[in-house]
């Protein structure tokens, strides 16, 4: 049976959802009006008032927000109340330059902790589950979102944080631990950790995991759930707009349910800014309807997926995003072809091999070099030439197959490929681009 933490607002009828959001929405572009100077220059610009916005079928004529509008605002540009409202602040995992910082009331917070609530109770949690809360803890969202709505549904809450896989195991097991919550990619290394320490999916009380933070396929998702026992749920947030849990996976697993009374969702076409119909394929934006102290509207998630309405089994209405198929920013262009590593992950998974490989792009003459390093699982592993040579073939002509592109596949032994306790680092570009 489908359990909700709050029934009477995820299974709300879709009319009332768009009531909800038609109240909200005029609301927070007068609040942004009134209290964030960038941004009411940039309506300026487009020549757009808070009088022209009387509900969500004016949300197109608001204009964007880029992670470069955020890194040119900052620190503080984009605040929308007093410091001293402010309980906390968390920040992304930028490469280069400044940090975007995001800043939270007490309010925000509760928001959020709501919204990671859902997701739990989605994945079957309730106060008699023990949460292992394994993301990165401190300025990165995943700790602190998963363990405020651990906190929310009564869930008794070890806040581990990454590494120390030994000590991770220990608890898991002692605690008996019920949901997992972490990156897959750390997922799939506790996975294997166990496996090797000769625990068998029956010895492990795990029932659940939640795992967001990172792309990875469903072939990822079935390895990690056919070695820990456990049903996987994918989650999805971003710091820019709160956190994990702005979508989540129910029982049904087709998507992930966006609380639609506190974000709105649009699919643009990334080059030209046009919005979308539904079931088209585009560019992610979202508008926060509640932030307070960073109300971000029309934020560009540079996430490429799709959104649907379609009738779900577990009875939510609210729209779902498909799974990101890769981000327009970091998608890799290679020799002119659009590359999305989950593409390669399909790939390996499908030849047995387990989710540890580094993509490496170079550009040498001119031309852009395309090498796959692939870790051997131990079973694999073998010193026999012909037969490493064999298997080389075998995932150079499915990549091909795949890609369109060809790309050079290296095998190397098990556990040589730097493991991962955050985000993994599945590419290396090298190209002065």
């Amino acid at each position: 049976m489908e359990r909700y933490f709050q029934e009477e607002i995820e299974c709300a009828p879709v009319e009332k959802l768009r009531e909800i959001q038609n109240e909200k929405l005029p609301k927070q572009v007068r609040h942004v009006w009134d209290n964030v100077p960038y941004y009411r220059k940039k309506m300026e610009e487009k020549g757009v008032t808070p009088d022209d916005i009387k509900g969500i079928d004016d949300l197109h004529k608001l204009p964007f927000l880029s992670k470069a509008d955020l890194k040119a605002a900052y620190p503080y540009g984009l605040l929308g109340c007093d410091l001293k409202e402010c309980v906390r602040i968390h920040s992304t995992s930028g490469t280069t330059g400044k940090r975007v910082v995001a800043f939270y009331t007490q309010g925000d917070i509760d928001m959020w902790n709501e919204c990671c609530a859902r997701a739990i109770v989605a994945a079957g949690g309730s106060n008699e589950d023990v949460v292992q809360v394994s993301y990165g803890y401190g300025l990165f969202t995943g700790g602190a979102g998963l363990d405020g709505g651990s906190h929310k549904v009564g869930c008794l809450t070890i806040p581990q944080s990454s590494g120390n896989t030994e000590r991770q195991i220990m608890f898991i097991m002692d605690l008996s631990a019920t949901i997992l919550c972490c990156t897959p990619s750390y997922a799939a290394y506790l996975a294997e950790s166990m496996k090797e320490m000769g625990l068998k999916p029956e010895d492990i009380p795990l029932k659940a995991g939640i795992f967001g933070a990172e792309a990875w396929s469903e072939e990822m998702r079935r390895d990690i759930e056919k070695t820990l026992g456990i049903k996987a749920y994918d989650i999805y947030g971003l710091t820019e707009i709160s956190g994990p849990g702005v979508s989540f996976e129910c029982s049904d697993q087709h998507g992930m349910h966006i609380n639609e009374d506190h974000f709105i969702a649009e699919i643009i076409d990334p080059d030209t800014g046009e919005v979308l119909p539904e079931g088209t394929q585009g560019e992610l934006v979202f508008t926060s309807l509640d932030k307070k102290a960073f109300p971000l509207l029309r934020y560009r998630t540079r996430d490429i997926c799709t959104l649907t309405r379609e009738k779900c089994s577990c009875g939510r209405t609210h729209i779902r995003m498909a799974k990101p198929k890769g981000r327009s920013d970091d998608m890799l262009i290679i020799r002119g072809v659009n590359v999305f590593p989950s593409q390669i992950e399909t790939v390996l998974l499908n030849n047995g091999y387990a989710a540890n490989y580094q993509i490496i792009v170079d550009r040498i003459n001119n031309t852009d070099t395309f090498d796959i390093n692939v870790e051997m699982t131990p079973d694999m592993f073998t010193d026999n030439v012909g037969e490493v040579q064999a298997r080389k073939k075998v995932l150079e002509d499915g990549l091909k197959s795949m890609l369109g592109i060809k790309a050079k596949v290296t095998l190397v032994a098990p556990k040589t490929i730097t493991r991962s306790e955050g985000k993994a680092v599945r590419v290396v570009d090298k190209r002065k681009i």
